[in-house]
């Protein structure tokens, strides 16, 4: 027996590289609910959010963009929802590069992930292409 299939059926799956992206940005979203003193020091201070309540809002904005990256009627917005976080956290690393040894990093993970940032960001701007539209033309 033969499935009928749509055209457009490929772009409704997440490529590989999109589900490696959704993976880790869904393990870095639970690891603030599993780990959050560590996620709470890197908070810098000056924020209107308690570190803990930051830690939990960007832990679940991680997570829930991280599942939106699977579904291409979530991808758009997962794309844009994730894109925000990044630029919205990286204060945050760079406060923990002033200072590594106060977080108990080495000085080389502290710096290396500033210009991670830059890098996850055209990942999910490309992984965020795909949108349902293709699918229904």
């Amino acid at each position: 027996m033969t499935l009928l299939r749509s055209p457009h059926a490929e772009a409704a799956r997440p490529t590989l590289g999109v589900l490696l992206l959704a993976a880790l940005f869904v393990a870095a979203g639970t690891l603030h609910f599993v780990t959050p003193r560590f996620f709470d020091q890197i908070v810098p201070p000056g924020l209107p959010l308690t570190p803990r309540a930051a830690t939990l809002i960007s832990g679940a904005a991680e997570a829930l963009g991280g599942l939106g990256l699977l579904h291409p009627r979530t991808r758009p917005a997962a794309r844009w929802g994730l894109i925000a976080l990044l630029v919205a956290v990286f204060p945050a690393n760079v406060y923990m590069a002033q200072d590594p040894g106060r977080f108990h990093v080495s000085p080389a993970v502290a710096w290396g992930r500033l210009p991670l940032q830059p890098l996850l960001i055209w990942l999910v701007w490309r992984a965020g292409r795909t949108s349902a539209r293709h699918l229904y033309r």
